[in-house]
């Protein structure tokens, strides 16, 4: 019980940041996502260094990694969102965003995890 709790916390205040963000960084003059491709990356970066640490002579006990990787990671972090904005550049055939936006996250999303764990090695 104690570890669902603290997913929960970890996945609540993740969320609300994500949300306050994504608030302030998203245009609706154009459309484009900068506050979800920002949560996204920075969780990448964040998670990798928590993973890292947590690997590196178990820094981290198991529940610092659930309240942090697993809750506040996973509740910053929106997989859905990006599939959703993904969709709106596709039915408005803004093909072009869709390909820089959808490359970038992947491309610059794994670069922040691998960056965040070489950072605590």
């Amino acid at each position: 019980m104690k570890q669902l709790l603290l997913v929960f916390i970890g996945g609540g205040f993740g969320s609300v940041l994500r949300y306050l963000i994504g608030k302030f960084l998203n245009s609706t003059e154009n459309g484009i996502p900068y506050g979800t491709f920002a949560a996204n990356i920075l969780g990448s970066l964040i998670i990798g260094i928590i993973l890292g640490l947590a690997a590196k002579n178990d820094s981290l006990s198991q529940n610092q990694t659930l309240l942090l990787a697993t809750g506040f990671c996973g509740g910053f972090t929106t997989f859905s969102t990006f599939a959703y904005e993904n969709h709106v550049f596709l039915k408005t055939g803004d093909f072009f965003s869709f390909a820089i936006y959808t490359i970038a996250s992947f491309i610059i999303g794994f670069l922040a995890v691998f960056a965040g764990m070489y950072l605590v090695k």
